[in-house]
């Protein structure tokens, strides 16, 4: 197959749907990994412009809504303790966990601050000598390396009120996740295409290899996404199982060793906890010993107990493509974006958002 960068061709999106429902003349079970797909997905029709034959199921890729209930409530105890200040991006601030969320720990007196980047928190510690400024990692591949250059940044200016609580996630781990626990049959999955212009697609070849599927990378236009999903159905249908790049201006094979490298010095890889999955074997980052100084998780010791999602949420069975929105008896009830019970629902890039925002009843 052929990819294209004029990514806005409306006659080459036709000819994508077309091809797409005439190879598809059985099912062909496809997950999106990543939420932004999620949401454009349903913002642009892609669900109903691809015919009835081939399926989507939304994925674990949102790292706000995989945040364990435990890891966030060590943040918001972090953001209890004297003289410190949280930064974190805006997602996070409305999340549940057992004690709250970050914006009732402010409401209460916490010092909590939305920032855009982990510059952002580096300067804030600048000017705030007097006080340990704790910003809170959460991302898969695709930010962490930000975080890891503040963290590398700090060490070397010798900034001591900086620190960071990483719990950033790693992708390829939760799909393999996914697959093993076999709860889900999937023909393909349409990769990320952020963090894999960090990894690289091939990082992705362990799917046609080990798992006998496809993957395709795409972008987040909806003429990347059909060239992604043209090409999983196209592989599914021939029973030639590979790796297809259909987002070439973004991603390369081998990612981007500038901030592999980043990644490598800084972190290093350890077990995570993930919400609906628990924890995910090699699936997570740690700063590394050398820069213990600056890891908020040792220097805060702060401990707490494991917890599952609140009463009725379904957020974790969403996350694990076992289930659809819909099926969450909380859903448009209970839990909206006004409201929200799970993370599912506050996050922009969670699945229950997109499909309250876009995605209309139930088939």
């Amino acid at each position: 197959m052929r990819y294209v960068d004029e990514f806005r061709d409306p006659q080459l999106a036709g000819r994508l749907i077309e091809r797409i429902r005439a190879l598809a003349r059985r099912p062909v079970r496809l997950m999106e990994f990543c939420g932004s797909h999620t949401h454009a997905i349903f913002r642009f029709g892609l669900r109903q412009a691809i015919g009835p034959n081939v399926t989507m199921r939304a994925g674990p890729g949102c790292p706000v809504c995989v945040t364990s209930t435990a890891d966030l409530d060590r943040a918001i105890a972090l953001a209890g303790l004297p003289d410190v200040i949280i930064t974190t991006f805006g997602d996070m601030m409305r999340v549940p966990g057992r004690r709250g969320t970050l914006q009732e720990a402010r409401a209460r007196g916490s010092d909590v601050r939305v920032v855009y980047s982990p510059t952002d928190a580096l300067r804030i510690a600048l000017e705030n000598p007097g006080a340990h400024v704790i910003f809170l990692g959460v991302g898969f591949e695709t930010t962490a390396p930000a975080v890891a250059a503040a963290v590398y940044q700090a060490h070397a200016r010798g900034i001591p009120n900086f620190s960071a609580f990483s719990i950033h996630k790693l992708t390829p781990p939760a799909t393999r996740a996914v697959l093993n626990a076999g709860e889900v049959a999937l023909d393909g999955i349409l990769g990320p295409g952020h963090v894999s212009a960090i990894i690289g697609s091939n990082a992705w070849r362990f799917l046609p290899e080990e798992y006998g599927i496809p993957c395709a990378v795409a972008g987040f236009e909806p003429l990347d996404i059909l060239q992604g999903i043209a090409a999983l159905v196209e592989s599914v249908v021939a029973g030639r199982p590979d790796v297809f790049n259909a987002y070439g201006r973004g991603v390369q094979p081998e990612g981007n060793p500038t901030a592999l490298a980043m990644l490598e010095r800084v972190f290093q890889v350890a077990d995570a906890e993930w919400r609906g999955f628990g924890v995910i074997p090699a699936s997570g980052l740690k700063i590394r010993p050398a820069f213990a100084d600056y890891d908020a998780e040792r220097r805060f010791q702060i401990e707490v107990k494991s917890a599952g999602e609140p009463a009725g949420c379904r957020c974790g069975e969403v996350l694990r493509g076992v289930l659809e929105p819909y099926d969450c008896p909380l859903f448009r009830k209970a839990c909206t974006p006004q409201h929200p019970v799970g993370p599912c629902m506050v996050s922009a890039e969670g699945a229950c958002s997109a499909y309250y925002l876009y995605g209309g009843a139930p088939a």
